[in-house]
């Protein structure tokens, strides 16, 4: 059965939340445990979906298993942080955005989807844009977060969460920013974590270590991100659709 279990209680009110399911570059994840690891926040609750993978994991240096996805919180920072370790697959996205949208009502959260878009490295910055639904277009402007200069679709699992908040009526935002396509990008995780999270959550996370330990962050993540493109995994991305389809 679906549900959240609360582990340990952390007030909060009317949280956002930032989503980082594996996906194109695994910016979403990499930027999740960013924030988990910089802020030291509290293993909150964990998530039980029947869609999701049966596994239990484990961190170095602790014995304790866990369920594979996770939300941790923060009180002072007013913060949510969905992690997972494993990727979800199309089949169960459906059924996961249901498991956790409904809980987002109860709560009143207000959540920050993430996601890469395909996009070969140059010497420039990664590009970023946002998308919303509801007060989320407002949140957007008022801190200057450019519009899609291009038609395009997320999809994946982070596609149904974004398609449960336009069906339900949901406050929501949507980050897409430029990623690579075969690789862990912790670069445009860290363009996810100072040009979008940090002023849309009202929060202030140190982004340095996402540059300094960039190959270590990529020598960590690249097994998930093998895996997922062995599994042939529909993961989370944004892509253009172009004027003609």
């Amino acid at each position: 059965m679906a549900h959240v279990d609360v582990l340990t209680a952390v007030e909060l009110d009317e949280p956002t939340m930032v989503e980082g399911l594996p996906g194109v570059g695994l910016v979403g994840k990499i930027a999740a445990d960013h924030l988990v690891e910089e802020l030291g926040m509290t293993h909150h609750a964990n998530v039980h979906c029947d869609a999701l993978p049966k596994v239990a994991v484990y961190q170095e240096g602790d014995a304790t298993l866990h369920p594979p996805v996770r939300l941790y919180a923060d009180r002072e920072a007013n913060l949510l942080v969905l992690q997972s370790d494993v990727p979800i697959s199309p089949a169960a996205a459906r059924e996961f955005a249901d498991c956790i949208g409904d809980w987002f009502d109860d709560d009143g959260v207000f959540p920050i989807y993430l996601s890469g878009i395909g996009q070969e490295k140059s010497e420039h910055a990664p590009a970023m844009y946002g998308v919303g639904v509801g007060d989320g277009i407002e949140r957007l402007e008022a801190v200057g977060i450019d519009t899609p200069d291009e038609t395009g679709l997320v999809s994946g699992p982070t596609g149904a969460l974004l398609n449960d908040a336009v069906e339900h009526g949901r406050d929501a935002v949507g980050l897409v920013v430029e990623s690579d396509p075969r690789f862990p990008d912790p670069e445009a995780a860290r363009v996810l974590v100072r040009d979008g999270i940090e002023p849309l959550a009202d929060v202030d996370v140190g982004t340095d270590s996402l540059v300094e330990r960039a190959e270590e962050i990529r020598a960590a993540k690249e097994r998930l991100a093998k895996r997922m493109q062995e599994a042939g995994e529909e993961s989370t991305q944004a892509r253009p659709l172009g004027m003609y389809q």
